[in-house]
């Protein structure tokens, strides 16, 4: 699947993100080994188990339309967000003033993020994604490389 709309304001590709890659997979393999245990029908006379097993089913379809450019993943007070609308701005690395200081701030949670917008701009949009889905092949996810530094946990 090629969607350039899996491309969000800042340049990350919302495909290589946990949520839409290994949690839909891993939660199917528990689900999976779950059901086998019997833990579909004996498990409703556990404490909390119907919670857990509708969260679970939630968590094994990943809906990969689903991005900040909805508003329906990620904060809904992202300035990132924001600004790129305010600027009519498709993809952040387009804005005049990339880096910014938003960029470069999230820059340092996401280690890649320059080089891929640098490369995005290179090749296009579409080449790119291509490119990221390639690299999804891989098993590859942001929280692989995700950096959190102490000014932001701190």
């Amino acid at each position: 699947m090629s969607d350039p709309e899996q491309v969000i304001y800042c340049g990350l590709y919302c495909r290589l993100c946990g949520q839409h890659s290994r949690i839909p997979e891993l939660s199917r393999r528990l689900r999976e080994a779950m059901d086998k245990e019997g833990y579909k029908h004996w498990g409703l006379g556990l404490s909390g188990f119907r919670e857990f097993w509708v969260f679970l089913e939630s968590l094994c379809s990943s809906n990969e339309k689903m991005n900040c450019r909805k508003v329906s993943c990620g904060p809904a007070s992202c300035a990132i967000r924001k600004c790129a609308l305010a600027k009519k701005i498709e993809v952040c690395i387009f804005c005049d003033d990339y880096p910014c200081s938003r960029i470069l701030d999230l820059a340092e949670r996401y280690p890649t993020l320059l080089a891929d917008g640098k490369r995005l701009k290179s090749i296009g949009i579409e080449n790119w994604v291509k490119e990221q889905e390639e690299r999804r092949k891989t098993g590859f996810a942001y929280v692989d490389i995700r950096c959190f530094p102490n000014k932001i946990m701190g």
